[in-house]
């Protein structure tokens, strides 16, 4: 019998009725660098914690199984996840990226990558036919859905059959709504990308990334990769990463409640131009959302009618935090132009829809009443301040 999630999240089923490490019920931190063996040609089956550590995979077995794959990776940070991933291709590949990604991601695939002999073309896999981008040397398409921070909706089962007659590799990065609401290679993809230190973690207390695959070539890649590179997560990291999944769907539901009753409000606003939230009728992607994940998230960007009011409301939330980040138990409001985004081209970044005007928001599990109570005062003295 199929697992729920919920209890999946707690509980590995090849553990169950295991009383070893002493019947913690919180998996052990076993932080130790190195491992005795009990003779010549025989191992514990642990030798090194740059190779494997007792807590890094457990995490990783825990979220192999979430996101319905055969293994997971777990990595310092998620930009080093993407680094690793990038070690797949050699010099003279190419590869078809979403043009709107985290700023961070388009950075390393600018400066790093392409300077290792990649070649990219990024495009709005969600507006156009990817398959006319395919190019002979082409190995894989790299997508999030939804993007960050425009929230654009890719259909991925489409983009796995594109992929698939092709031969190349689908890629996606499953942040945003994390493997609660989808699963990515359900739907065809090849590998799913984690930021572990968003919604996985969910308290903004560490840092954390994840490659999960479904196959066995794949997998072996990036076991030989990650104990090369030396990128592997912490003994420490790990636990606060398992501690933070045990919560993921409760936390989830309650973050993507807020999120709707936010995105409903800011649409009255008359400073708000635009709310740009997946979960909302008049989104474009909201059909392929319903047909391809479990909700919506709790992520959402809205436009404002000018910096003045970006930086007002900025300035004025107390509560709600002014951070870079996402994912996390609290409400965040992020300023893409000059943090997530910063390093982003200009005419790139408004080619992408992200102005003087765009804010973005990671919506927390508070009450939403105390959320909306904040917006309401925060928003009326921006415009006090502005309008006069």
């Amino acid at each position: 019998m199929a697992r729920g999630f919920e209890t999946k999240c707690l509980h590995l089923e090849e553990e169950e009725g295991d009383c070893s490490h002493f019947g913690a019920l919180s998996y052990p931190i076993y932080q130790t660098a190195t491992y005795a063996h009990p003779g010549v040609g025989q191992s514990t089956g642990f030798d090194y914690s740059r190779l494997q550590n007792p807590t890094r995979e457990h995490l990783e077995k825990i979220v192999a199984s979430l996101e319905n794959g055969i293994d997971a990776f777990a990595f310092t940070t998620g930009m080093a996840a993407i680094t690793m991933l990038m070690e797949l291709f050699a010099p003279g590949d190419h590869l078809i990226v979403d043009e709107d990604l985290y700023g961070g991601s388009i950075r390393l695939f600018s400066h790093v990558s392409s300077k290792n002999g990649l070649t990219f073309s990024s495009v709005p896999c969600h507006a156009v036919n990817v398959e006319d981008y395919i190019q002979p040397n082409t190995k894989a398409i790299y997508i999030e859905t939804p993007t960050n921070p425009m929230m654009n909706v890719t259909d991925i089962a489409a983009l796995a059959q594109v992929a698939k007659k092709h031969d190349i590799l689908l890629i996606v990065d499953n942040t945003f709504l994390s493997p609660y609401f989808q699963n990515p290679l359900d739907l065809g993809a090849d590998i799913v990308i984690h930021s572990g230190t968003k919604f996985l973690g969910g308290h903004n207390d560490t840092l954390a990334g994840f490659l999960v695959t479904n196959r066995e070539d794949i997998r072996e890649r990036f076991r030989f990769l990650i104990k090369t590179t030396g990128a592997g997560l912490a003994p420490f990291d790990c636990f606060l990463i398992q501690r933070g999944i045990k919560t993921l769907g409760i936390r989830m539901e309650r973050a993507q409640a807020n999120a709707m009753e936010i995105a409903h409000w800011l649409q009255k606003q008359s400073c708000v131009t635009e709310v740009i939230y997946p979960g909302l009728k008049s989104h474009p992607g909201h059909e392929i959302m319903k047909k391809q994940a479990r909700g919506f998230g709790a992520m959402l960007t809205f436009q404002v009618k000018n910096q003045a009011y970006a930086y007002a409301i900025l300035g004025k939330v107390r509560m709600i935090k002014y951070a870079e980040s996402l994912g996390g138990v609290e409400t965040l409001l992020t300023y893409p132009m000059t943090q997530t985004h910063a390093d982003v081209p200009d005419e790139i970044r408004r080619k992408n829809g992200i102005t003087e005007c765009t804010l973005r928001m990671s919506v927390g599990i508070e009450d939403v009443k105390d959320l909306l109570a904040e917006l309401k005062k925060v928003f009326a003295e921006a415009e006090q301040k502005i309008e006069g």
